[in-house]
């Protein structure tokens, strides 16, 4: 993130630079902006079709074969893995952990060519010593031809996996998309749930009830063309209530047993997001964490 120029002047305070980019950002929209883009989620926010949001926001953050990104860098999970920090996303997660670039998109973030991106990430893995890749911080199935594009491109290096983050929306609305990365070498999907039911889902995520269903339908996409996955769920007991959680494993166990028995449980963590997000929805973060 750029950094502003610091005044000399004691008398004018400094800004901080994300509170800065926010605040002309807002500044900027007009009322129709606001209302047709879904930001933070409240109690009050009307349901999205996210697959139209998925459209809105490749508006924002797609370009031919280029994507939005904020940053390059590598992190200790997945035993360390090398990551390009996207922008954009089409659900809307109160307990969301990334950064404000998803309520935000237009004001964050560069654009990348694919090509590129696979430059960066290799180097980022050789500088930090890892031999795995992702792309995270927003849901990397959008921009469906720059995703393609960089498993492409993926195909050409030494690394030894690709882990794909998503929420299963796109995948479980287009099959096909399915089959192309599966067309692809050394490619992980960790699919992410949110719900166990659709009331609870949109109620989490401000999608409509009917998008429930179709991460459930990525997973059996996945399963019908052999590609190599596991589920994630939120279940934390703090949000997801006991007898949800064996809504979700049933629902799981159906599909594939041993889908459900190999489930990776969640938790909410403290981010600096998740606190604004969780207030925003009018839970407060501070009883939230209190046993942290």
């Amino acid at each position: 993130m750029e950094s502003l120029n610091r005044t000399k002047s004691k008398r004018v305070p400094y800004i901080p630079p994300l509170a800065d980019r926010l605040f002309i950002g807002i500044s900027n929209l007009n009322c129709m902006d606001i209302h047709s883009y879904p930001r933070f989620l409240t109690v009050n926010s009307k349901p999205f079709d996210p697959i139209q949001l998925a459209k809105q926001t490749e508006r924002i953050v797609c370009r031919g074969d280029a994507r939005k990104y904020t940053a390059f860098y590598a992190t200790g999970v997945y035993g360390g893995i090398a990551t390009g920090y996207i922008v954009g996303c089409c659900l809307r997660c109160y307990f969301c952990w990334t950064s404000f670039s998803r309520d935000f998109p237009e004001f964050f973030g560069k654009f990348f060519k694919a090509e590129r991106v696979m430059e960066l990430l290799r180097s980022t893995a050789r500088k930090y010593g890892v031999n795995k890749v992702r792309i995270s911080g927003g849901e990397p199935t959008l921009c469906k031809h720059h995703l393609l594009k960089l498993l492409e491109n993926f195909q050409e290096t030494d690394l030894k996996i690709f882990i794909l983050e998503t929420n299963g929306i796109l995948l479980g609305a287009d099959r096909d998309y399915v089959r192309r990365i599966s067309t692809f070498d050394r490619v992980h999907v960790r699919v992410s749930l949110k719900a166990g039911d659709p009331a609870a889902f949109t109620k989490r995520t401000g999608a409509i009830q009917k998008a429930f269903y179709l991460p459930f339908k990525a997973i059996e996409n996945l399963l019908d063309y052999n590609v190599s996955f596991h589920v994630a769920a939120m279940t934390d007991p703090r949000i997801m209530p006991k007898h949800e959680r064996r809504t979700l494993l049933e629902i799981l166990a159906e599909i594939d047993p041993v889908v459900a028995a190999n489930l990776e449980e969640e938790l909410c963590d403290p981010y600096e997001a998740t606190l604004v997000r969780k207030a925003a929805y009018g839970i407060d973060p501070v009883r939230f964490f209190k046993h942290e």
